[in-house]
């Protein structure tokens, strides 16, 4: 069979260079055997003839993919700085990331089964809200690790941020400032939203602020906080701080008080959790709490190397410490 005009093959790559087209092959699959030499003038030579892998194909012979799933939701901000990081942490250990997207209408079982048909070899789940059972199922089909909650499984790795000690150190800023009145607009019923709401609670307890403890249900979005606001002007009586569980929130009721008028952080204070691009914006300037993505992007992809490579099966539970990031939206109360 001719081949296609202008298309050019493995076979081209393997002529230009002067080897087989088996040993090119072996070089785009990342086998064992190449010299580093032959890999640098494969290479070289795709590059000048305008090669490029035919990735389907390549899966359908290669007896690895090196492909790891990751699934985030679009509507996170945090999820898209956190890929990001992943993609170059495995881009260094010598993996291809897939991008499984959680939508309202695309959920995580549709997302993590598209992730296992593309062959991925191993899944990393940013913030899943699965039932645990479930969870500890699917890693005993291949390598999965749980980033950003909190689970106890035989079978998972987790990486998480201590949110609670995140929410908690939110809480000592704000009573050092001379907050009392502080109210905690939740994330919902999932799992971090728990760990936050915890971490709210038991600081005011630790402060002797137990009866003034005050939570407006919510979840995680810009809505949630525009509503939470909504509630708390309508009462007639502010409270002198608000604690939201993710920056979206905070976004939410920073919007909502200055619509009404409200001096942020004159009259009100406001934090939020996550240290988003859109917490950093010099005209919401948020004070919140950073869960170190990098790192935890790291801790996630060596956590799948180590499962793949170096054939480790026992669990393994990595915890970072979040750091509080002071900015414009707390000052003491009037």
């Amino acid at each position: 069979m001719e081949k296609e005009p202008g298309r050019v093959t493995m076979q081209d790559v393997a002529d230009k260079v002067g080897v087989s087209k088996a040993l090119v092959s072996l070089v785009f699959r990342k086998a064992p055997g190449p010299s580093e030499q032959t890999r640098a003038k494969v290479f070289a030579a795709a590059e000048d003839l305008g090669y490029r892998v035919n990735r389907t194909a390549a899966l359908m012979t290669a007896r690895r993919s090196h492909l790891i799933g990751v699934m985030a939701d679009v509507r996170n901000s945090f999820h898209g700085e956190m890929v990001e990081d992943i993609v170059e942490a495995a881009d260094r250990a010598g993996y291809e990331v897939v991008l499984g997207a959680v939508t309202p209408t695309h959920g995580e079982a549709k997302v993590i089964d598209t992730l296992v048909d593309f062959r991925c070899e191993a899944i990393i789940l940013l913030g899943p809200e699965s039932q645990v059972d479930v969870l500890t199922e699917m890693g005993r089909q291949l390598p999965v690790v749980v980033v950003g909650r909190r689970v106890a499984s035989s079978t998972l790795d987790v990486v998480r941020a201590a949110d609670g000690r995140g929410i908690g150190s939110v809480v000592d800023h704000l009573v050092g400032l001379g907050h009392r009145r502080i109210t905690h607009v939740t994330g919902g019923a999932g799992s971090i939203a728990a760990d936050r709401r915890k971490g709210y609670l038991r600081a005011m307890r630790r402060h002797g602020l137990d009866d003034r403890v005050d939570v407006v249900e919510g979840d995680f979005t810009e809505n949630a906080g525009v509503d939470a606001a909504k509630k708390l002007l309508a009462a007639g009586d502010l409270p002198s701080a608000v604690v939201c569980a993710n920056d979206r929130i905070a976004i939410g009721v920073l919007d909502a008080l200055r619509r009404a008028g409200v001096d942020v952080p004159g009259a009100v204070s406001v934090t939020g959790y996550d240290d988003s691009l859109l917490a950093q914006l010099g005209h919401i300037d948020l004070t919140t709490v950073s869960q170190a993505p990098r790192e935890q992007a790291n801790r996630a992809v060596e956590a799948v190397v180590g499962r793949l490579d170096s054939g480790r099966h026992e669990p393994v539970s990595s915890v970072t410490l979040p750091q509080l990031i002071v900015r414009a939206t707390t000052a003491s109360p009037t």
